[in-house]
């Protein structure tokens, strides 16, 4: 959130998505279609994590391109860019979810996961070992190993997840995003680590042996 008293103008200096998105909002031309350029496969990719489903991760990605678009008159630049867009983002996913009324089953693939690429495996793993040594695998096991430890969260978790480690948002940064208190963030992500330790601990070794599951913090 942005500081008592700090402006639009504040926050457009430091951040330029936000300069974009003003320009969008004063219909500047070509300043929608960079953002969109931008913004495109992140938001596939984070949708594509939260849905299990490539095709309407595209789909909902242009849907949120068409809300912000909607929604350019009454836009006031009170945060960040990236999280206003990522709220959006939050929202319809989770619609799309309920509305299936079951778990969906996440099939992550490093190969086609958009912009996220192969750094989900190597982040998760650095993440649950603690920058230890990882045992060597073939990419296609790791990227089914990657798939069950994402899997196996919750929404929310998962949701936390992606945001801290694949977009680099702070913990103020994902409250914002999920209407959650910063504490309530950090309860998350703990309960999301200590998961995904439990699913990669046969994948992460120091000396020949495997590292112990960390007690919950």
């Amino acid at each position: 959130m942005a500081a008592i008293g700090q402006t639009s103008r504040q926050l457009a200096l430091r951040d330029p998505d936000t300069r974009l998105m003003l320009g969008v909002r004063d219909d500047e031309p070509g300043a929608f279609e960079e953002l969109v350029a931008r913004y495109q496969s992140r938001l596939v990719g984070i949708m594509h994590h939260l849905v299990g489903n490539l095709e309407e991760a595209e789909d909902l990605a242009q849907e949120v391109f068409l809300r912000m678009y909607r929604a350019r008159k009454k836009y006031r630049a009170r945060s960040k860019f990236s999280t206003w867009l990522f709220t959006i983002a939050n929202n319809l996913a989770l619609n799309s979810l309920r509305s299936r009324q079951r778990k969906p089953a996440v099939p992550l693939n490093t190969r086609d996961s958009g912009p996220l690429g192969p750094r989900p495996a190597e982040q998760l793993l650095a993440e649950s070992s603690g920058a230890q040594p990882v045992r060597r695998v073939q990419q296609h096991e790791l990227s089914e190993v990657i798939r069950n430890a994402l899997e196996g969260l919750n929404e929310r978790q998962r949701l936390a997840v992606v945001l801290n480690k694949f977009e680099d948002m702070n913990y103020a940064e994902i409250a914002e995003v999920m209407g959650l208190t910063t504490k309530a963030v950090k309860s998350l992500l703990c309960r999301a680590r200590t998961n995904l330790r439990a699913v990669l601990k046969d994948y992460i070794y120091m000396d020949g042996q495997a590292v112990p599951e960390a007690p919950d913090e």
